[in-house]
């Protein structure tokens, strides 16, 4: 069963009187058919982050069809940020604030850091794939993830054009809307992989910026996709379209809903070094449990070659 949007009279009215109004329209229907138990302790901060990701979606949506927009740079050339990122990070920051004040909340754009009021954390991406959206090459996607005393327990991506909604609860498994419970794949060796990667902002100057990792493993794999979403490549890697990912120097909330969707779909999350993956890692390698091993090796034996240590 797909995740039913709201009435569209409903939605234009949400899209034109804000995000206050969110919370006096959450759909019954979500509530009601959400596969995980009613007395889950975070199920209302899953249902919120589910509804948020998907109304800031459907305005990204309707945004990606007018046409181009207008385009700012950040810290590089081509670290971009539009009116559609701000536009997403304050309907996103307003329903979480108004729901869970206490919660402290990190997110992409300037503006986007609320401090905690104890040990509760949400991790936002308004709009990951910024580049791709800017040119309105069609792959772009929200992630909104709630960490609590440093683990995650709610993770939602939404694939904003396909209209999907990737979410997962800490011990509830991850799902596909409500309609398919996510598995990773089985591919067991690296000429059997599907693997997705990135390369970061600073590839103009700086050295390491995953070359040597990609030249290694691009000989010894089925292929390597390069999307341009990070949290769009993991949720496909929970949902068995993809077997690998590796990346490094990316923002904790690029990969925080990723992460436990991977883990709750049976995957295995670590560092380049191989040690369990933390908000303030800088690199991450995410795979099957039979694939993880070898890809991890690979990554290591690449930057060995080259005499570059584990960030």
């Amino acid at each position: 069963m797909m995740l039913s949007r709201t009435p569209l009279d409903e939605e234009n009215h949400l899209l034109v009187h804000g995000p206050s109004f969110i919370f006096q329209t959450l759909p019954t229907m979500l509530s009601s058919h959400l596969p995980i138990p009613s007395d889950y302790p975070h199920r209302q901060a899953l249902l919120t982050a589910i509804e948020l990701a998907r109304l800031a979606g459907a305005m990204l949506l309707d945004v990606h069809r007018q046409g181009p927009q207008r385009i700012e740079r950040k810290r590089t050339q081509v670290d971009l940020v539009t009116e559609a990122d701000i536009a997403s990070q304050e309907m996103i920051m307003e329903g979480l604030a108004a729901r869970f004040p206490d919660y402290g909340i990190l997110a992409e754009e300037e503006g986007g850091r609320r401090q905690s009021q104890g040990g509760a954390l949400w991790l936002v991406d308004p709009l990951d794939g910024t580049t791709n959206f800017a040119s309105r090459f069609p792959v772009f996607g929200v992630s909104i993830a709630l960490w609590i005393d440093h683990e995650p327990v709610v993770g939602v991506i939404q694939d904003v054009v396909r209209e999907r909604t990737y979410w997962a609860a800490a011990g509830q498994g991850a799902w596909m809307d409500l309609e398919r419970k996510l598995r990773v794949s089985d591919a067991a060796a690296l000429d059997q992989s599907l693997l997705a990667t990135g390369f970061p902002y600073s590839r103009a100057t700086a050295k390491d910026i995953n070359l040597v990792e990609f030249n290694y493993l691009i000989p010894r794999v089925r292929g390597v996709r390069r999307a341009g979403a990070a949290s769009l490549d993991m949720a496909w890697l929970a949902d068995g379209r993809l077997d690998g990912y590796w990346e490094a120097n990316l923002a904790s909330w690029d990969w925080a809903a990723g992460v436990l969707l991977v883990q709750e779909a049976g995957g295995v999350i670590s560092d380049y070094a191989g040690r369990p993956w933390r908000l303030d890692s800088p690199t991450i390698v995410a795979a099957n449990p039979y694939l993880h091993p070898h890809l991890l090796q690979a990554v290591q034996t690449a930057r060995r070659a080259a005499g570059l240590e584990h960030p």
